[in-house]
């Protein structure tokens, strides 16, 4: 037990006692009665995984799973919609990118917004809008439709991925904060395999317009979103709404008895409207810059493979049925990439397991335009996608850890704007290299050279810095109390 030297605060780190969990708790006497300040970061940082945090990490998940499905369910409906239409490829990539548009819009404007209304009722704002266009997208009679639905659908899809990062994050324990987010973003993974599954099937059979219409299948959860999706702690501890927060910490730690004094310490949201001067200053500018190259090619490369892989396969002589198993392949080892490349980072460090799958997804995609034999084919596939979907995922991790808690939300929110403007560029780049009818090994060179780069600026980021290593000690302690 520390004081702060007046006789009347009292600063208790305690790892027993108050409650289960290892807290800061600060004892404020007042009037001869002890109020109780609740560090809710300690809270989370050190509570034990129960059914709470899994409600979190399925909720996500589900959600994530659809715009997961998006973006793959365009690319493979694209060899139907040049048979049906005759539309170019340049064009339809620019559908493609025209839809990511929407997305950086809808990124911007969603994050604005969950800071004044909370983060739950703009996630089911995103989840309507996105519903009812991706369902309007399966009506579409031509391109000019089908793109006005697609950006519109698009503004709702792109508010949903950041939000989910951070409300994961915000819920996970200290220990497996990685694996968390990796796990969550294995569900953008199974939307993959899911179109690849049913396409095979749908597609024939019914036509690609059902693939849209089992999109918009979220439209159905929106009451059970209202019910059973967790707001923020920390945005009801902004907002001081301490009864629904005290309700939570109790679900975090049920050793907790709430007290009607008791008062929460958010060092979260401790400077609001934070400027993004803020990650260039304490020696964090180099950094930044490299996770904005990291996030710039990591999605360009998911988008860019997420969207034309099936078609690149076509070109080369595959059927249909086979370039559908190639995306399935790639979201298998974007599943396996998230969830064992989290696991690793916990144990490792972040920056080894990124600048390894980074390395070895761009060795794998120049081999693969090579049309090796089918068991390596599809082992190549794999690899590529756990490093360039499962790597983006363990990226936005490590990004959400690298920060100290005040500008943890901006640096995430600038890094995946930035990033956006490559997931914009991945789909045209793919629709011109097949329109300029290049060597198949071209083709895939051109997604090799964004993983390349993406490695190098990882290997840049300065880790000494990084605000998880030094918790409230050290830098990360002058830090806070320069802006408390």
């Amino acid at each position: 037990m520390s004081g702060n030297g007046d006789g009347k605060k009292k600063i208790r780190w305690n790892s027993t006692g108050f409650l289960r969990l290892g807290l800061a708790v600060e004892t404020i006497e007042h009037g001869g009665l002890k109020l109780r300040n609740i560090n809710i970061a300690h809270v989370i940082e050190g509570s034990k995984f129960n059914s709470f945090h899994l409600s979190v990490l399925l909720w996500c998940i589900f959600l994530i799973l659809f715009d997961g499905f998006d973006l793959v369910v365009y690319g493979a409906v694209i060899p139907s919609l040049v048979e049906e239409w005759g539309t170019a490829p340049s064009v339809l990539g620019l559908i493609g990118s025209l839809t990511l548009v929407g997305g950086l819009i809808g990124s911007l404007l969603c994050g604005i917004l969950a800071d004044k209304v909370g983060r739950k009722k703009v996630i089911i704002s995103c989840v309507v809008l996105f519903g009812t266009f991706t369902l309007l997208t399966g009506f579409a009679q031509g391109p000019v439709d089908f793109a006005l639905y697609r950006f519109t659908a698009g503004l709702g899809l792109g508010g949903i991925p950041p939000l989910l990062v951070v409300l994961t994050s915000e819920y996970s324990p200290k220990s497996i904060k990685n694996i968390m987010v990796g796990v969550m973003f294995s569900g953008y993974s199974i939307g993959g395999i899911l179109v690849s599954l049913l396409g095979m099937k749908v597609i024939p059979d019914l036509g690609w317009q059902w693939m849209f219409f089992i999109g918009a299948i979220p439209l159905l959860s929106i009451p059970f979103l209202i019910k059973y999706l967790p707001e923020s702690l920390y945005y009801y501890v902004e907002k001081g709404e301490y009864k629904k927060a005290k309700a939570i910490v109790k679900r975090l730690d049920p050793s907790y008895v709430p007290h009607e004094q008791d008062g929460f310490k958010n060092d979260l949201q401790s400077v609001t409207g934070v400027p993004v001067v803020k990650l260039f200053e304490n020696r964090l500018g180099r950094t930044t810059t490299m996770f904005w190259i990291a996030c710039f090619m990591g999605l360009l490369m998911v988008y860019g493979l997420g969207t034309w892989l099936p078609q690149l396969m076509v070109e080369a002589g595959y059927p249909l049925n086979s370039s559908l198993l190639f995306l399935f392949s790639l979201n298998i080892g974007a599943i396996i990439g998230s969830i064992c490349g989290g696991w690793l980072a916990d144990r490792i460090g972040s920056k080894r397991v990124l600048i390894s799958l980074f390395t070895f997804g761009a060795i794998c995609l120049i081999l693969l335009g090579f049309k090796p034999g089918s068991i390596v084919l599809y082992l190549l596939v794999a690899v590529a996608g756990a490093a360039s979907i499962g790597s983006q995922n363990l990226n936005n991790a490590y990004i959400s850890t690298f920060y100290p808690t005040y500008i943890k939300s901006t640096a995430l929110g600038w890094a995946l704007g930035i990033g956006r403007f490559g997931a914009i560029l991945g789909p045209s780049i793919g629709g011109v290299l097949i329109e300029l009818k290049l060597p198949m090994y071209m083709n895939f060179i051109s997604f090799a050279l964004p993983a390349l780069i993406a490695a190098a600026a990882i290997s840049f980021i300065q880790d000494k810095y990084n605000s998880s290593k030094s918790s409230f000690n050290g830098e990360f302690q002058q830090w806070y109390e320069k802006i408390d």
